[in-house]
């Protein structure tokens, strides 16, 4: 009986490895593949060298054709690999506090309040970030109005929550509702915007990758790789908040703190890749999904396969931005939508009958 158990879990371990190594070679695959296309095209070993031989080397000082792949499209590729990372654990953290699969940070409103601080700098020149002590540049203003009012959402509807101790399930509507208020300020900013801003703001709001940069890069994977290490120490938690609040609670967990911990590291991840890129929608919402389906809810393995599902569905996404009607590039959020609508629909109808 004992070999047989032991067997099994063998096996049920394998195939978790199986399913990460699997992702894992796509990934590199894809990432290689993201490199060579563009304007000048190379094939995969030629672009492997470049990486090779680019290492450690400053970009002045490499061959021309090298310093392209170094200066646009290796941090391009990259921010796509942190923001895909950062986005699915987003997604699979608010759809485990929230215990609702649909949750996700834009179902909190966190795209809509992110756009409209976005819309306070491109056609009003200002917004929350005039109360700070110091100037910001006009270059950074975007940015640091679309992470402040990505907060702003968050503890607003975390304190609506906590004062009016309501269900997970009603902390989405608050979301909702947030969102419409939110969406409500964009449209009146649209109206009295002009077309050259109204422009800029459109192109912002579609999300796109082409605003990567290695400075962005830089700092988007330091906000990452703390979030998400603060996330998975918190895996055997997530398991238990899975089995009902009292159950945790029963375990020694403090429920409210893990919900507040989570949705903080969850919006803070969220915030800083949406002011820097723009909104980039259903990778947070469904990577999680999928990662549940290859190898079940076991937070331990489900965080990481998130995580290599959410590169993997970002990077496929902006390859196919620039390729489908080349030489024009597509904002990576119209191609995502385009993905993930069909594909979520299919999930919903999957796993309509099952119970969080």
């Amino acid at each position: 009986m004992n070999n047989l158990l032991e067997e099994r879990y063998t096996r049920h371990i394998q195939h978790k490895l199986f399913i990460a190594l699997l992702l894992t070679g796509i990934l590199v695959f894809l990432c290689l593949f993201g490199i060579s296309i563009g304007g000048a095209s190379y094939n995969i070993p030629e672009s492997w060298n470049a990486l090779i031989s680019g290492l450690g080397k400053p970009i002045q000082e490499m061959e021309l054709s090298h310093q392209i792949l170094w200066r646009l499209r290796v941090p391009r590729v990259l921010m796509a690999v942190v923001s895909g990372i950062g986005l699915a654990l987003a997604g699979l953290v608010m759809q485990v506090i929230l215990r609702n699969p649909l949750a996700s940070p834009y179902t909190l409103g966190i795209s809509a309040s992110a756009s409209f601080g976005a819309a306070l700098a491109i056609i009003l020149k200002t917004g929350i970030t005039d109360i700070a002590p110091f100037t910001i540049p006009y270059d950074y203003l975007i940015s640091a109005n679309a992470f402040c009012f990505t907060f702003l959402s968050t503890f607003t509807i975390y304190g609506l929550s906590k004062s009016q101790k309501v269900t997970p399930e009603t902390i989405v509507l608050f979301g909702v509702a947030v969102s419409y208020i939110f969406s409500a300020g964009l449209s009146f900013l649209q109206y009295i915007g002009k077309s050259e801003e109204l422009a800029a703001l459109a192109y912002w709001t579609f999300g796109s990758l082409s605003k990567a940069n290695w400075t962005k890069l830089e700092l988007c994977s330091g906000a990452v790789f703390i979030a998400a290490l603060l996330i998975y120490r918190k895996a055997w938690d997530f398991n238990a908040l899975m089995l009902g609040d009292e159950s945790a609670a029963g375990m020694g967990i403090n429920v409210e703190r893990l919900r507040l911990t989570g949705l903080v590291s969850a919006s803070f991840i969220t915030a800083v890749i949406v002011s820097m890129l723009g909104p980039i929608g259903f990778i947070g919402l469904v990577a999680p999904h999928l990662g549940r389906i290859l190898v079940g809810g076991d937070h331990r393995y489900l965080i990481p396969i998130s995580c290599l599902l959410g590169m993997v569905l970002l990077v496929l996404a902006d390859t196919l931005a620039r390729t489908l009607l080349s030489p024009v590039v597509l904002p990576v959020g119209i191609v995502t939508s385009v993905i993930g609508v069909p594909l979520l629909m299919y999930l919903i109808i999957k796993r309509k009958k099952e119970h969080w």
